[in-house]
């Protein structure tokens, strides 16, 4: 867990996806669209993905995306598109630093 901490806490939004995972792309996209550059970490091209992936299982986030804003986890993909369609998504990005407008 303390791998994935770190790696959570380098950008004001982390993304752990798989390349294969469409609802990964899906939340990838939404976050790339607002014009937020997230740190994106493919735990299937990663050498110890797995080990992170149950890490992130442990954590509270049993399923990918596991998203990360301002180093504190906020779920999967059903967690940021209620988060979205509640309109608490973008102040969220905002307090984090990670959108400008």
């Amino acid at each position: 867990m303390e791998r994935v901490t770190k790696l959570a806490s380098e950008r004001p939004v982390v993304i752990f996806s798989k390349t294969t995972c469409c609802m990964c792309h899906t939340i990838k996209t939404l976050f790339c669209d607002f014009g937020v550059n997230p740190a994106v970490h493919e735990l299937d091209e990663m050498p110890r993905g797995r080990e992170i992936e149950q890490a992130l299982t442990r954590a509270g986030c049993p399923t990918l995306p596991a998203v990360f804003i301002g180093g504190e986890i906020v779920g999967g993909a059903n967690e940021v598109m209620s988060l979205h369609l509640s309109r608490s998504l973008i102040p969220m990005l905002k307090h984090a630093g990670a959108l400008w407008v």
